[in-house]
């Protein structure tokens, strides 16, 4: 039978399951991929499973979100990973490095293999012929361990690029005109494979930034053939040993087709508050704006930075605009040095920032009050900036730079200028020194790991209860993001290794007296969470679902659940339950109270059961989505007690 890409490599790592859309799967991992904000948890729960070395072929710890030092707090953190990293066989990425992604994309991605990472982007290295997924650390630190990965099996959505990019137009633009068809729960339970004669009109890097935002859409995942182009850019990083040739069967089916003319897109921008709001460029023309910011994992490429300094090159950015420039890595920035794009930049009025996420997750280039941020970063959410009130707008270089000039949103085509014509650098610079290799198991064994005093251990989790009646603390809308649940930023990414501390910034975006109102739920049973649609959109971080069940969250009630933040609730023993009649969302409000007798019984032998509205005489009918792996930890009251618990049988 005749297989796409996707399906090829599911099958390839396939452990369990088969391959009919919906059922769980088990995939064997080949490399995985953690960052500071959520690597610290996963190598504190290594630790807790006495994991001797690393199972996997390669993993890497990058630091590249949590790079301000303020206090002692993030270089604390940083010397405990390091550690760890030594003392379990993983290779080490040191601040100053880069974004994860595309560090990760120049030295260790390999077509054909599996990479999972604690970090919704890392869907970026798909780019390179991998399947390439986010996950909740926990899932990461079970691979690392050679564990398999339970996922359910995603459609295929066939996105089959023809014809080529008009000049001004750019990758960003592809994958904002996507986001503006199907909006944020387009991908939801798809892999999207990109196929067709376009293809081989886009970079590596090109196909990164595409990558990059299939979770933006919600996807498992983005694959991307390997051809020559792939190869090309692995002999440019000199591993061109790891390239092998990858694409579809020629008769390969997809489970949703779809198809992209590039010639016929234009600059596209998405409005606040959502990657979804995308609309072309001329219908937001003249609005004003105080920040335009290039960078991060969403358009990461030399050519990214090459082209925005070739536009305001012998040029002037406009009077009090902040013009930020944040490059993804040291190596790439080295060449921007070498060919004079930096100095364009500088010369033209902007600011240079080291080396990492930096503004894209709030770490530090928040925008004023009441002011616009044009950005090329993958995320506009509220508050993702640092800034709670924000208003981000996304858009490519071309249309970033462009604006830096005259100060409003500018459509690029309208520049009068020629369209530069950026080229690669014959001899890009391939430098790994901050990159440090796994140590020897000899010398790996003397390691001990380094915990300063803000790192805490995770609190014992207790099963769940087979009764509850229990109080709805919150009744939330449609897409609530991760960042609103625990936001990210300067103020709270310090404490992701102190969940006590951490948690006081639970739901602050929505409802600042929740902290204390769950703490009191905590010896009385708990608590329950109402929302809508897409609920736990955007960062794989695990924190959103560990902080509010250290609150007492027990049960999560919506009308539907993004991937990630739905696992992380599984796996930390909050039962995550969806409406069988979606119009039963109207019937809860903030302040009922629900009860559910016999719960041990009903999750584990059926989907579908009635929970009541104490003192309304009503049920509503639930359903949840575990499979039987799951249902065993939701039972035990999440994956670390599941984990300990057949350490013991095993034992």
């Amino acid at each position: 039978m005749a297989l796409n890409l996707t399906q090829k490599l599911i099958n390839d790592h396939l452990v369990s399951g088969k391959m009919n859309p919906g059922e769980e799967i088990g995939l064997k991992i080949d490399q995985t991929l953690t960052q500071d904000a959520t690597g610290t948890l996963v190598m504190l729960e290594l630790e807790a499973m006495e994991l001797d070395r690393a199972k996997t072929e390669a993993s890497a710890q990058y630091v590249d979100h949590n790079l301000i030092q303020e206090d002692n707090k993030n270089p604390d953190d940083h010397l405990f990973l390091q550690s760890a990293t030594q003392r379990f066989g993983l290779y080490y990425s040191r601040p100053g490095n880069g974004v994860s992604h595309p560090v990760h994309m120049q030295c260790l991605a390999k077509p054909g293999k599996t990479l999972l990472g604690s970090d919704s982007h890392t869907c970026a290295n798909g780019c390179m012929g991998m399947l390439a997924m986010g996950a909740g650390g926990i899932d990461v630190a079970l691979a690392i361990a050679g564990e398999p990965f339970y996922v359910k099996m995603p459609k295929v959505w066939g996105v089959r690029l023809i014809g080529k990019l008009p000049k001004w137009v750019s990758a960003k633009d592809i994958i904002l005109e996507l986001l503006r068809r199907y909006d944020v729960k387009g991908g939801v339970g798809k892999v999207i494979e990109y196929y067709g004669p376009g293809v081989s009109q886009l970079s590596a890097m090109d196909r990164h930034v595409i990558a990059n935002m299939g979770a933006e859409l919600g996807a498992t995942g983005t694959v991307f053939p390997s051809d020559n182009e792939i190869k090309r850019y692995l002999k440019e990083q000199d591993r061109e040993e790891d390239w092998i040739e990858l694409e579809a069967d020629k008769n390969a089916t997809y489970d949703i087709e779809e198809e992209i003319d590039l010639s016929s897109l234009e600059p596209l921008i998405a409005k606040p508050s959502s990657p979804g709001n995308v609309v072309p460029v001329r219908e937001v023309k003249n609005t004003p704006i105080y920040q335009s910011y290039i960078g991060s994992s969403a358009n990461p490429g030399y050519r990214d930075f090459a082209i925005a300094a070739e536009i305001v090159k012998d040029k002037k950015i406009a009077e009090g605009l902040s013009f930020d420039i944040n490059p993804s890595s040291r190596q790439m920035l080295q060449d921007l040095v070498k060919e004079n794009h930096i100095a364009s930049l500088l010369q033209a009025g902007a600011r240079l920032h080291q080396a990492g996420c930096n503004g894209c997750i709030g770490m530090g280039q928040a925008p004023a009050y009441g002011r616009n941020s044009l950005r090329t970063t993958p995320r506009n959410f509220p508050g993702r900036s640092g800034t709670r009130e924000d208003s981000v707008f996304l858009c490519s270089p071309e249309t970033a730079a462009a604006s830096a000039l005259t100060g409003e949103i500018t459509d690029p085509t309208t520049l009068d200028m020629k369209y530069p014509n950026v080229q690669l650098p014959k001899q890009p610079t391939v430098d790994k020194q901050l990159l440090q290799r796994p140590l020897s198991y000899e010398d790996a064994q003397k390691v001990e790991l380094q915990k300063g005093p803000n790192i805490a251990s995770i609190p014992k989790m207790d099963e769940m209860p087979d009764q509850i009646e229990i109080p709805i603390l919150l009744k939330m809308g449609d897409n609530i993001s991760t960042d609103e649940i625990l936001a990210g930023g300067a103020r709270v990414l310090p404490y992701r290794s102190n969940l006590p501390e951490i948690s006081k910034f639970t739901f602050e975006i929505i409802d600042e007296t929740y902290y204390q109102r769950g703490k009191e739920t905590v010896e009385k049973g708990g608590h329950a969470i109402v929302g809508g649609f897409n609920y736990g959109q955007g960062s794989s971080r695990e924190h959103a679902a560990l902080a509010p069940r250290y609150l007492g969250l027990r049960v999560a009630i919506v009308k539907d659940f993004a991937r990630i933040h739905w696992q992380n609730l599984v796996n930390f023993g909050v039962l995550p339950l969806t409406f069988v009649n979606e119009e039963d969302y109207d019937l809860l409000q903030q302040g009922d109270v629900i009860v559910a007798k016999d719960l041990k019984r009903k999750v584990n032998e059926g989907n579908e059961f009635p929970i009541e509205l104490k003192g309304k005489n009503q049920k509503i009918q639930v359903t949840h989505a575990l499979s039987e792996r799951q249902k065993e930890i939701m039972l035990k009251g999440g994956i670390i007690n599941w984990v300990k618990d057949r350490s013991i049988k095993q034992g």
